[in-house]
């Protein structure tokens, strides 16, 4: 097919079984791939040379049925450009279905998301990333082109034990760092290699995560979360659980950091039951008002389970997060990992390596906390101008921002904020039902994906989907 794909860029797939020669069968073919849509308008066919070579039949075959489908109007043909599928080709035999559109929906399709979770992927450092990659694959050995082992590549767990010891004081070696395809894939492997029981998970948090616990074959219970963050005091009163998953530096959604009290409850209960603290660290790097707060991980490493990821620092489609694990679980996460779990990319683990070493990623970092506290500032600004009677809670840290709303008015606000074209998301969506206090009334508001040019306008019509003040 190299003729094939050097002239029209890409294979074609014909069935040419049938009634009928050879030329019959390229015509219905053709016509049903043209009707089906799988040959879209405008799509470039193979000459009649090569295709008749894939094809295996006579080239005057092939011109022939061209010249044919030309003539009835499903291709067309000009000099210079070849055989194209023609841009309205339609069955002779039934005019084009026609649709009469219902009445608008006057909310409309959002033009901003502000739900949390997805970073600034238009500030993806395009050019550093790609520097970065060019002297990873050529400084890479062969053996980083196979398949690969399930701890990840060497090279990109010790950058990852120097950096995290740097940067979030994290105190680890590198055998005993797994490299994991996203935070969801490093839960799920916990679950399962944890076995039966229960695990602890903030009563604000992710409901996918609880449901990846329970596929495992954990059972989830509730741990109440206030001002302070989880209420860690509660864990030595819960029967069964063998792990509590925390979010120390900046709980999510609630924004509120572990208070120091807290985090020693959190490690004296593992410490005490041989239990383990999973610590999402989802977002550490980005602390605005101080310096953000070491890992709880380096409090006890031998019962905290450390989960950080590219994700929010870079982008998700990157597939890139890491596990520092307490010694005792490091072989028994690699046998489960290792019964054909997916791998991250070599080549992306080693451009990760390569950024990270060469200070990129610091660099990008600081320029991304400047952005991120930027964007909160004017908001936090904006609130205060127009309306003061609207509290922001929780540390300034993150990609989101929760505002306290007066009670019973949460679902109304989400709704007239759709209204005003922004997608956002109640503290209400976050809470376990099987908590036993009801959510509170507030917005968590994520302001790091809208385009500088539009964040004023979002800023605007965020505080006209507010409840005006008394």
């Amino acid at each position: 097919m190299e003729d094939s794909w050097a002239t029209f860029g890409r294979d074609l797939h014909l069935d040419l079984s049938g009634p009928g020669g050879l030329r019959a069968a390229l015509l219905r073919a053709l016509r049903e791939a043209v009707r089906s849509g799988r040959l879209a308008p405008g799509t470039r066919l193979p000459s009649s040379r090569s295709f008749a070579a894939d094809l295996g039949i006579a080239r005057n075959t092939v011109a022939d049925a061209y010249a044919e489908l030309v003539a009835e109007g499903w291709l067309s043909a000009r000099q210079g450009s070849g055989t194209r599928v023609a841009e309205r080709a339609l069955p002779r035999t039934a005019p084009a279905a026609r649709r009469t559109p219902g009445p608008p929906h006057r909310a409309g399709r959002p033009r901003f998301d502000l739900t949390a979770g997805t970073p600034d992927v238009s500030a993806f450092p395009r050019a550093a990333w790609l520097a970065a990659a060019r002297r990873a694959v050529t400084a890479a050995p062969s053996e980083a082109f196979g398949y690969g082992t399930p701890a990840g590549r060497p090279e990109l767990r010790a950058v990852l034990a120097d950096y995290l010891a740097r940067a979030r004081g994290v105190r680890t070696d590198p055998d005993r760092i797994v490299v994991c395809t996203g935070f969801m894939q490093g839960l799920a492997l916990l679950s399962r290699t944890l076995g039966a029981g229960r695990l602890a998970t903030e009563s604000y948090g992710l409901g996918f995560h609880r449901d990846v616990i329970e596929r495992a074959g954990l059972r989830t219970v509730p741990l109440g979360v206030d001002e302070h963050g989880a209420r860690t005091g509660e864990l030595s009163a819960l029967d069964d659980l063998r792990a509590a998953l925390l979010t120390p530096a900046h709980q999510f959604p609630t924004g509120v950091p572990l208070h120091p009290d807290r985090r020693a409850a959190a490690v004296n209960w593992a410490r005490a039951t041989g239990g383990y603290v999973l610590e999402d660290d989802y977002d550490g790097e980005f602390r605005y008002d101080r310096q953000p707060v070491g890992a709880l991980q380096g409090l006890d490493p031998d019962h905290v389970v450390y989960l950080g990821t590219a994700s929010k620092s870079l982008a998700p489609a990157l597939r890139l997060a890491w596990m520092v694990l307490p010694d005792r679980l490091v072989d028994p996460l690699l046998a489960v990992k290792g019964t054909g779990e997916w791998q991250s990319g070599q080549l992306e683990q080693l451009t990760l390596a390569e950024f990270i070493s060469s200070g990129a990623y610091d660099r990008h970092l600081r320029g991304m906390r400047l952005r991120y506290r930027r964007r909160r500032d004017q908001l936090v600004a904006a609130l205060a101008d127009r309306a003061p009677h609207v509290h922001v809670s929780g540390i300034a840290a993150g990609l989101h921002a929760v505002l306290e709303l007066p009670p019973g008015t949460e679902q109304s606000i989400v709704q007239a904020a759709r209204w005003q074209g922004l997608a956002l998301e109640g503290l209400s969506t976050f809470h376990d039902p099987a908590a036993p206090t009801p959510p509170r009334d507030a917005l968590v508001v994520a302001y790091g994906t809208p385009p500088d040019h539009s964040f004023a306008g979002v800023l605007d019509a965020l505080i006209r989907a507010l409840p005006p003040g008394e």
